[in-house]
């Protein structure tokens, strides 16, 4: 479904992303995963046409869409989640929903099919569909699935997830990643998940790219990432990675 081939992004002098290549296969969550700076969110800024690319190219269903601007990229059937939500606060959380069914989707559409989809889109991620809830004082954990749910309403085929366990104690971060999984299954659609908890997201995981200084050291099994020498080495240091060899 998406092909990453030689993805190079630089700021001024500094590389962070170097010739990162990369398949997500239809169907799968992938993890993208690696420690703070090696280039994950980079990565996700380019395919979702934040960032134009220095180098390099991503195919999405067979089309080159390398360097067009987040609402073609959008349009394309890719969405995105933030790190950090920023619902518009003077929306209900319905309305919120309703605003990325109405401008995410490039095709012709209706007031009614919006506020459908925007309220399937919230049952999905187990948010009100009350037309008169408000955004007001929702936590971490709901903020995280009005996200999700805004994503989800623009009718993606490919979701980039960026860190949807930021913040959420272990329950709540057993429940986003089960979440996850369930959009997958339900709704068909493919997953791309950025994430810093490898606990609960090798549990969900089909397969990991592992990042360090914005290059590719491992790209496999989720299993098989916790006995390479080099992923070891990125997370816990040479010597640890010594240890495991022997």
């Amino acid at each position: 479904m998406l092909a990453v081939r030689g993805l190079t992004k630089s700021f001024g002098g500094f590389a962070a992303v170097s010739n990162v290549s990369f398949d997500v296969r239809e169907g799968e969550i992938m993890g993208l995963i690696g420690p703070n700076g090696s280039g994950k969110s980079t990565t996700f800024s380019c395919i979702a046409g934040f960032y134009t690319p220095t180098a390099g190219s991503v195919t999405f269903d067979g089309r080159d869409i390398t360097g067009l601007g987040a609402q073609s990229i959008c349009h394309a059937g890719i969405g995105r989640t933030f790190q950090i939500p920023r619902p518009f606060a003077k929306l209900t959380v319905l309305e919120n929903v309703a605003l990325a069914a109405w401008f995410g989707q490039d095709r012709k559409t209706s007031r009614d099919k919006c506020w459908r989809q925007a309220a399937e889109a919230l049952e999905l991620v187990g948010l009100p569909t009350d037309p008169h809830s408000t955004t007001e004082g929702m936590g971490a954990a709901a903020l995280k699935k009005l996200e999700l749910a805004r994503a989800i309403a623009s009718q993606p085929r490919l979701l980039l997830a960026d860190e949807s366990l930021n913040g959420l104690d272990p329950s709540e971060m057993n429940q986003a990643a089960a979440m996850l999984d369930t959009i997958r299954k339900e709704r068909g659609i493919t997953i791309i998940w950025v994430e810093h908890i490898m606990g609960v997201l090798m549990r969900v995981v089909d397969r990991v790219v592992v990042l360090d200084h914005g290059e590719v050291i491992y790209d496999g099994d989720p299993a098989g990432s916790q006995a390479d020498p080099n992923v070891i080495a990125v997370y816990l240091g040479r010597e640890a990675a010594k240890e495991a060899a022997q």
